[in-house]
């Protein structure tokens, strides 16, 4: 796993976040030292996933970057005849993701596809999609849209799993949050400037919502059971349910 270096140099301009070829040597790395509990999040996930397999159904995994989760998906599912899909609009991590479960072998198929969430792409037969810090970097005006074909695509008492990056419910707790995820990521190695230039850089790309904000886009988009399953700071971990 290659280190996270990508924000240690100073850095001239205004330069937005990219899904780039140099973020994705470096992204496991990067979320494994940014997103708290990481690991934990992850096998959260996977156990809740392992309650909603279907055979012969789909698991999408959409903005799968690197295909962590699904990697972790298909080693404990292996034996179910359930298949999985990554989609996601940046090639370099569609290459990585190929690479690192090029080895893993499961009952169902295993694709990986390019695909922009903003715009219309196909997801049917799913007993399960998972977002994984994905939504917040889909525009506001495209995530209604985005939440009904999810929930259009998901079969019946199939499961919806998001994890996100929230915004606090006022000012204060809202910066309290930031200041303590700050001093979260200063103890994993970042060093200020980093992590100054790293929020700059995302100032533009990355929009997160309020946890009630996201659990009312879940419900009036058809997900009537939804439930809390983490939550740490400005992080959430949401399952929904639609029946």
């Amino acid at each position: 796993m290659k280190k996270d270096r990508i924000f240690t140099s100073k850095r001239s301009g205004k330069n937005d976040f990219k899904f780039d070829k140099n973020t994705a040597i470096v992204f496991d790395d990067m979320l494994e030292r940014s997103v708290p509990f990481y690991d934990e999040v992850q096998r959260m996930t996977a156990e809740l996933v392992r309650s909603f397999i279907r055979d012969d159904a789909n698991i999408y995994d959409l903005g799968c970057s690197t295909g962590t989760t699904l990697e972790l998906l298909a080693r404990s599912v292996k034996a179910r005849k359930v298949n999985m899909v990554g989609l996601d609009l940046s090639e370099p991590m569609l290459e990585k993701a190929r690479v690192k479960l090029a080895k893993v072998n499961i009952a169902g198929r295993l694709d990986f596809k390019k695909a922009d969430l903003n715009e219309d792409f196909e997801i049917k037969n799913a007993c399960v999609a998972i977002m994984f810090l994905t939504l917040q970097f889909v525009r506001p005006l495209n995530r209604d849209k985005l939440m009904k074909r999810i929930y259009e695509g998901l079969n019946d008492n199939g499961c919806f799993i998001l994890v996100e990056k929230i915004l606090g419910n006022n000012s204060l707790f809202n910066r309290l949050y930031i200041d303590l995820y700050y001093d979260f990521k200063k103890r994993r190695g970042y060093s200020q400037m980093e992590i100054a230039q790293k929020r700059e850089a995302l100032e533009n790309v990355l929009i997160p919502y309020r946890l009630d904000e996201n659990i009312e886009l879940l419900k009036r988009n058809g997900f009537r059971s939804t439930e809390v399953f983490f939550k740490w700071y400005n992080f959430c971990g949401l399952i929904a349910v639609k029946n």
